[in-house]
């Protein structure tokens, strides 16, 4: 039996181990030969690099122009996982800190009792299931070589897997997911600010959560009673097949106090307006930039309707769902502003934190047109 080193860090999660299951657990992606791979990647470079003139074009943000401060990088399934666990880990070392300098005795027993072993395990199977679904992701949270603007990953294999589902034109499909990734590259670029406001955000909520850790359990065991169950489903309509309601943003989501919940708003709005920023953005181009857009749009919106109900239930469970409410909410939000004010108007969001939607103002865009002075 391994001893415990007194003088080890404290490790809740073993971001090693998290690495290392997600890699197992992980599906096998499309076959590609050897030749195939670096012709994908090639063509995922040459296409990202290109995208970056049409975001420049479509949103007139002067960042796009020089992006040199972050990485593009092309990754496989594994490396997605394992390139998360880095990010997890720098979102989650205030908490431990706090936990650190306020649970002392409490944070080493559970350190001493699992070693981080048993979250590292499931924390890994969460990324293994996210690595099979991720096309691409902006992570500004984790400096990268070039400097502190983070890094923007492209999942090769995902990206292959769902073009050959859809049955569309591989460089069309590429181009256009390119385009939703690389905004995000420049919105970081254009609010240089907004990286640390985010950490700052996250940290507040994360060490909230820390401070009741204590009643967790009760709290967890409340969530799921107030799931429904598959009799209560059948009366209500407005649920989905998998038994959650459509309104649910993952167990998370119930778990939180006012205090929690306020902050959990801002930074649901923060990533509408991403999200749904990204999407006008991919939506922006027409077919003389990717001449088969439309079937592209139709094919990938309707890929929800296909997923078994153990996926579904999965999706929700994790949050995912809410993510993309997040995309065609913040969407609704950037067409409504730029119909009233223009691009340039609504690229005073960038300017300031001040400047950010409030959760209520994404789903009203006047307040925040009016509160802007435009």
């Amino acid at each position: 039996m391994a001893t415990m080193d007194s003088n080890a860090p404290l490790q809740l999660v073993n971001w090693d181990l998290a690495a290392t299951t997600a890699a197992k657990l992980t599906p096998p992606g499309p076959k590609l030969s050897a030749r195939e791979v670096r012709s994908v990647v090639d063509n995922l470079r040459e296409l990202a690099d290109l995208s970056v003139e049409h975001v420049h074009r479509i949103t007139g943000l002067e960042a796009a122009r020089d992006l040199r401060d972050s990485d593009l990088i092309i990754v496989d399934r594994a490396s997605w996982a394992k390139a998360n666990t880095q990010s997890f880990k720098t979102l989650m070392a205030p908490a431990i800190k706090h936990l650190a300098d306020t649970k002392a005795e409490q944070l080493k027993a559970a350190n001493a009792a699992l070693g981080g072993t048993v979250t590292g395990a499931q924390m890994g199977a969460i990324l293994a299931f996210l690595s099979s679904k991720v096309l691409g992701q902006y992570d500004p949270f984790v400096a990268s070589a070039r400097g502190p603007g983070g890094r923007l990953m492209l999942v090769a294999p995902n990206i292959v897997s769902v073009e050959r589902e859809l049955n569309v034109e591989p460089a069309d499909f590429r181009l256009w997911v390119c385009l939703h990734e690389q905004t995000h590259r420049v919105q970081f670029a254009a609010a240089p600010w907004l990286k640390d406001h985010m950490m700052e955000h996250i940290s507040k909520l994360t060490v909230g959560l820390a401070d009741k850790a204590d009643t967790l359990a009760e709290r967890l065991a409340n969530a799921l009673k107030s799931l429904p169950s598959r009799g209560q489903q059948n009366n209500q309509e407005q649920h989905d097949d998998d038994g959650v309601p459509p309104g649910d943003g993952g167990i998370l989501s119930l778990l939180q106090d006012p205090e929690d919940k306020a902050r959990l708003s801002h930074l649901t709005a923060v990533m509408s307006l991403l999200e749904g920023h990204a999407n006008v953005v991919m939506d922006a181009v027409d077919s003389s930039i990717v001449p088969t857009v439309k079937t592209i749009r139709r094919r990938f919106n309707a890929r929800g309707k296909t997923r078994g109900p153990v996926e579904k239930f999965i999706r929700r469970l994790l949050g995912l769902d809410a993510k993309m409410r997040q995309y065609s909410d913040g969407a609704r939000f950037v067409r409504a502003v730029v119909d009233a004010a223009g691009m340039e108007g609504f690229n005073r969001v960038w300017e300031r934190a001040e400047n950010l939607p409030t959760e209520k103002e994404i789903h009203a865009p006047t307040e925040w047109i009016r509160r802007m002075g435009l």
